[in-house]
Order: structure tokens, then sequence, then C-alpha cells
């Protein structure tokens, strides 16, 4: 491996001078940093990252923990954070958890070891005392996590209901809802909403779990609707849900939205490239990582933030799964 050192030598200067070219820092010579540069470029030298972290205290790296990227909605999210990062020439380590503590602690050590210099999460396993002894800038992304912890999110309670509500303005009658899992904060919420809004109109309530999955959701929905075979619309709690309730009502010969009105939450891709393209409450995904990205690096360069818990609305994208008077 190529040294600092070995630099020095090539170039014929001293490690201090190469190290204030590598840094960008303190006065060099015109014609001596074209020599070390040459001489960076003749040896292919690569700075030691870590010894650098370590030096500086900062590693120009974040950490970005998302619970399931086979979920179309955290792609996105994870696009936008890389946008604002990457041109602040950071690099994120992005970590895959499946919901699961012993991945989620696993990676936050990880992190420690790499020198992070801030991390964005989306779980809802991690405790405050897992985070606190990170001792580094923490944002919550999607979900609320704590009130010491800044967060980005979208008003879940009253965007869900606003959805319920199109459904019955529309018509619907017996409106069922697909629920995600029990351990989500927005899931448990879009529920809250949908039981809200429907105790308060005297309609029945009607639910399955879908748990977030597509093959979950066109499974119990699919049993759903044979047990309520008057069922004329449905609220999914997410998006690739909705998508579930679409093949569970094909396979039944439903036609959508005919005969069934489906609305979904999220606004992920995949409600226009279905048949028919699904209504949804489409939260400001890239504009959420996005803000989610620039608070962490306002934090990382000491800066205080104008708004701790920034919380978006939807927009109710209206498609053709969902019958309108």
């Amino acid at each position: 491996m190529v040294t600092i050192k070995d630099v020095a030598k090539e170039a014929r200067v001293s490690v201090a001078t190469v190290s204030r070219v590598i840094n960008n820092q303190g006065y060099v010579h015109e014609d001596t940093r074209a020599k070390v540069e040459k001489a960076i470029k003749a040896l292919q030298y690569r700075p030691n990252n870590v010894a650098r972290s370590l030096f500086k205290k900062k590693s120009k790296m974040i950490g970005f923990i998302v619970p399931d990227i086979t979920n179309p909605y955290f792609p996105q999210l994870v696009r936008a954070v890389e946008d604002v990062t990457n041109k602040a020439e950071y690099t994120t380590f992005l970590c895959n958890s499946d919901e699961d503590l012993k991945k989620e602690l696993m990676y936050l050590e990880k992190m420690q070891e790499n020198h992070i210099d801030g991390a964005i999460i989306v779980s809802n396993t991690l405790e405050l005392e897992h985070v606190e002894r990170l001792n580094l800038p923490i944002i919550a992304l999607d979900r609320f996590f704590h009130n010491s912890i800044p967060s980005v999110t979208v008003d879940n309670y009253n965007e869900a209901r606003k959805a319920v509500r199109f459904l019955l303005e529309n018509g619907c009658k017996k409106i069922a809802h697909i629920k995600g899992p029990k351990y989500i904060e927005n899931s448990i919420l879009r529920q809250k909403a949908y039981e809200d809004e429907m105790n308060e109109q005297n309609m029945p309530l009607i639910e399955c779990e879908g748990e977030y999955h597509l093959k979950d959701s066109e499974k119990v929905f699919l049993e759903l609707l044979k047990q309520n075979p008057d069922i004329d619309g449905v609220f999914a709690g997410n998006d690739v849900m909705a998508v579930g309730a679409l093949k569970a009502a094909r396979k039944l010969n439903l036609k959508v939205p005919e005969d069934l009105s489906v609305i979904g939450f999220d606004g992920i891709e995949w409600t226009e490239t279905v048949s028919p393209e699904i209504t949804t409450m489409a939260q400001p995904i890239y504009e959420m990582g996005k803000r989610a990205a620039t608070m962490l690096l306002e934090l990382i360069d000491g800066k205080r933030l104008d708004d701790v818990h920034v919380v978006y609305d939807t927009e109710m994208v209206i498609r053709e799964s969902a019958k309108r008077r």
C-alpha cells in the first residue's frame, strides 16, 4: 500500500507539504502542488480515510438505516438523501434492517467504528438509549422517534382520514381497511384514522392485516372479499398493499372502480405502473428525504435547526382506481 511518505519521497517534499495538498489547507507553492499531485497520480495514492477521520474527527460519511429496501417507498427516500449528501461530498452508509433490533444495533456499532458524522434512521425498534450513546447528530425520517430527536414525517392521522372521507363522499357504503404492522407508528395512526372516521359515520369496521407487503395484502384481502362480498371500497395503509388489493379484486373478477374503489397511501411510482392507476395520498417523498439530509448536514456543521420536527401534508392524487360521483 502506497503511503503518504512514499508520495513525499517521490515528489521530494516533506510529509507535511503532501498533507497540506491533500487536505487543501495552508499555503503550498503552485509548482510544489503540481509535483505532489503528479506523484499522487503516478503512485495511485489513496488517502487512508480511517486515519483521516481520526485526525479530523470527520469521516464525510453518514449512516442511513431503512427497514425494507425492497419496498419502493424507501429507494425514493434514499435517492433524495444521496442527492443532497453527494453534493456536499458525503458518502451514505446504507443499511437495510428488516425491522430487526439486533441488525440495527450491529449497524450502529459499525457506524461508530467508521466514525460516521451523523445518521438518518427509519426505525420502530430502536430506543432512545441506543442512539444517545452514539453522541452524534441523528434525524428520524418517516416515523417520529422521540422529542429530543429531530424528525421529518407526514401527518399520517389527518391525511388518512381524508382518504376514508373521500371514499364515503363518493358513495362507498362498506369500506375495508388493509392494515400495516402493529408495531409501526404510521401504520397505527392510519388505522386509527380509518376507525375514527368510520365510527363517526356509524359505518362498520372491516379490517385485515397486510403487513405492508404485496403478497400478504393480496392474500388477506382476497379472503376478506370472499367473507364480505358487498365491500365496495378499501383504504390500504400503503400503496404496496393497494396493489395487493387490486390483484385480489382481479382474482374475483371485480371491476375497479365500478365494483370496488381503491385508495392507497405514500405516492410511490408503482401507483402509476398498474392498471387501473391507483388513487393515493401522496407523500412528498423526495422533499422529505431532501429535508432530512439538509437538517442532518446542518447539525453536523454545528448549526441550530429552524424546525426540529417537520410535518408535511400529503397530496390526494386522484386516478382511475376510485370512483367519483
